[in-house]
């Protein structure tokens, strides 16, 4: 792992990770970058299960002036946080516990309360490290709510692994073939290759076997010759490598059955919440690259450990896997510089990657493990949307369907029967939970649901939340974001606008709600929850103005996508037969709620479907059908992508789609 430089010449602005902007409200204390200061990191976590781990304990020795989290990054451990480090999500939070004052800047005031404050409670990327320090890690959420099944086609099993069990003749002298053509010349229907790693073992295992094995191969490649007959052991594993998530999903692909599945988020989130950042990351720091690709490796192995052992099998039996990823994610775990995907024209270095053993990836599986990749259409309309195309069959229905793929960038395909148009739209990370003020990540305490009743005598009644884990509420996610702005759109608390009504309005729109409304600092904000009757407003979840805004920005980002690519084939809303929400946050969002904010076109909520993890169905799909993989292929002639940033309508129908709309 790549350490600060030693020595009296050491820069600060040779290591730190300013990123595009500044780190906000947090002047550095001066001092002469000599020496070094050790910081002793206390690491809580959570097992597999969500049961607390005891703590670990790590001490590391860094410049004095580089921050905590970036101290921390460095050296392996795991600080949460959107943004990457650059102090606007304000989502990495750390306590101090040695003595001493500890340096306070703005955003702490607005993050934590004075008690908190007072505990020695900091954001972990405006904390600069001038002295020793004691510091408390809080638990990672390694273990976000996900979906990991969605919609998918029946196929006809004809996988690209096979295995043959085969009964050679012993060589004589009258038979002086090679063992390689004795083996092939039994597999006639089949021209196999074979590498090196199979002509190591082949002599000796034909022999040890009394000529009796079975032959492993990958499309027309013989990856292994193993003893006996094993042809009922054939297992593959399907990722999808999000942004925020992965999953993985054991097959075995002789029968197609799905065996375990697990999923886990994204090691590389201390890197940033979203593609962006990441690549900001690598653009600043050489080494970050290699930080990254290790991140998405170790990902990735720990959930085939998982898989593995929850289905009681070796790993060593695993013989290949399907990765569906945006093309940033696939880059990086490739080890494929991405900047040129972060700055204009936005271009990949190839469509289609090459596949590669595995263990190029960081897994620990057969040694001719083989890895594919999906495909991508663009620089932010990558492997993962090709992948839920193939799952959902966009090429092959006759109806007009609309796919969004909601996230920090949206991923928008259109199809009228006959012609297939994608698109992206950078929606921003407020359906991640990022710079959202309680905004969380959909794990265990974040609210997902919000029912709002303004005409109950209860106040107790008057707001009802949905919490993930049925716990105390914690924050808010993106389908609780969503179901909130709503909420309060629908009783009237929102104006079209977005703007929070004032006190004597709410008081005579709503009476049960009204008292809800109240200000942290000098925001106007609508209180959720409260932890105790008398809590203050900045110690309840609560949904700020800004909030708002941030959603309204993300949703007429992605609405404006779909409405363009509408017009672009002479479509009207109404013409829209189906419309499929993908990925995790799709699959938990209310289609009333989207359709009420116009996230999605205005049409009856039944034609409104929750597709699912469609990029890990797709991976799925791939690894047993070579079919299927051909049509993954296909997709890239027959999809036409449209560049939002070239239309000269785009900024004028994204105002257009600001408002939220008549209650």
């Amino acid at each position: 792992m790549s350490r600060p430089p030693d020595g009296p010449d050491f820069s600060l602005a040779d290591v730190a990770r300013e990123g595009l902007i500044e780190r906000p409200g947090a002047e550095p204390v001066p001092h002469d970058g000599s020496g070094r200061v050790d910081l002793s990191f206390t690491v809580h976590g959570t097992a597999e299960d969500g049961a607390e781990v005891p703590p670990t304990l790590r001490g590391v020795r860094v410049p004095p002036g580089v921050t905590v989290f970036d101290a921390a990054s460095w050296n392996g451990i795991a600080i949460d946080s959107t943004c990457g480090g650059h102090g606007t999500c304000h989502k990495c939070r750390i306590q101090v516990t040695s003595d001493g004052e500890v340096p306070l800047t703005r955003h702490d005031v607005r993050t934590f309360t004075p008690d908190q404050l007072s505990a020695g409670w900091r954001l972990g990327c405006l904390l600069h490290a001038t002295r020793d320090l004691a510091v408390e890690v809080p638990p990672l959420t390694t273990r976000p709510k996900a979906a990991t099944v969605g919609i998918g086609r029946q196929v006809i099993l004809r996988p690209a692994l096979q295995k043959r069990y085969v009964e050679l003749d012993e060589p004589t002298l009258a038979d002086q073939r090679t063992d390689l053509v004795r083996l092939t010349d039994a597999i006639d229907d089949l021209e196999l290759t074979a590498d090196l790693h199979v002509l190591r073992r082949l002599s000796t295992v034909l022999r040890q076997a009394d000529f009796k094995v079975t032959a492993v191969v990958l499309d027309e490649a013989l990856v292994d010759v193993e003893p006996g007959d094993t042809t009922a052991i054939r297992y593959a594993i399907a990722f999808d490598l999000g942004t925020t998530t992965v999953v993985g999903t054991l097959l075995d692909v002789g029968t197609g059955t799905p065996l375990a599945v697990a999923s886990s988020l994204n090691a590389q989130q201390p890197f940033g919440g979203d593609v962006i950042t990441r690549i900001s990351a690598t653009m600043m720091d050489p080494d970050a690259l290699g930080r990254l690709q290790q991140a998405a490796g170790a990902t990735l192995a720990d959930l085939a450990r998982r898989v593995c052992r929850e289905a009681g099998i070796e790993p060593t039996d695993v013989y290949e896997v399907a990765v569906a990823g945006n093309a940033t994610m696939t880059a990086l775990v490739l080890g494929i510089d991405p900047e040129p995907l972060g700055v204009a024209p936005f271009v990949m270095s190839a469509a289609q990657p090459p596949s590669v053993l595995a263990s190029e990836i960081g897994l620990v599986l057969h040694p001719r493990a083989r890895a594919f990749f999906f495909p991508a259409l663009g620089a932010y309309v990558g492997g993962d949307i090709v992948a839920g195309m193939l799952a959902t069959g966009m090429d092959r229905d006759k109806r007009t369907r609309l796919f969004i793929d909601v996230g920090t960038n949206c991923e928008i395909v259109l199809s009228d029967g006959e012609t297939l148009l994608s698109t992206a739209a950078p929606a921003g990370p407020a359906f991640e939970g990022g710079a959202i003020r309680c905004g969380m990540r959909a794990a265990d305490g974040a609210i997902e649901v919000v029912k709002v009743d303004p005409h109950t005598d209860d106040p107790a009644e008057a707001v009802r939340l949905g919490v993930i884990g049925d716990v105390e509420p914690r924050g808010l996610c993106g389908s609780g974001l969503v179901d909130a702005v709503a909420e309060l759109v629908r009783v009237g608390l929102l104006d079209r606008t977005g703007r929070l009504v004032p006190d004597e309005e709410a008081k005579g729109i709503a009476p049960a709600l009204a008292d809800r409304l109240a200000l942290v600092g000098e925001e106007r904000v609508f209180l959720l929850h409260r932890p105790a009757p008398d809590a203050e407003p900045a110690e309840c979840v609560y949904l700020s103005q800004r909030d708002v805004r941030e959603l309204q920005f993300a949703k007429a980002a992605i609405s404006t996508g779909w409405s363009l690519l509408l017009d672009e084939l002479g479509l009207e809303h109404r013409d829209v037969q189906q419309v499929l929400l993908a990925g995790s946050f799709g699959s938990y969002l209310s289609p009333a709620s989207a359709v009420r904010i116009g996230l999605v076109p205005r049409l009856p909520v039944l034609r409104i479907v929750a597709a699912g993890n469609v990029a890990g169905e797709g991976a799925k799909m791939a690894l047993l059908s070579v079919r299927e993989r051909a049509g993954a292929l296909a997709l890239l002639e027959e999809v036409t992508y449209v560049e939002l940033s070239d239309r000269p309508d785009f900024n004028d129908a994204f105002v257009e789609q600001l408002s939220f709309g008549p209650p």
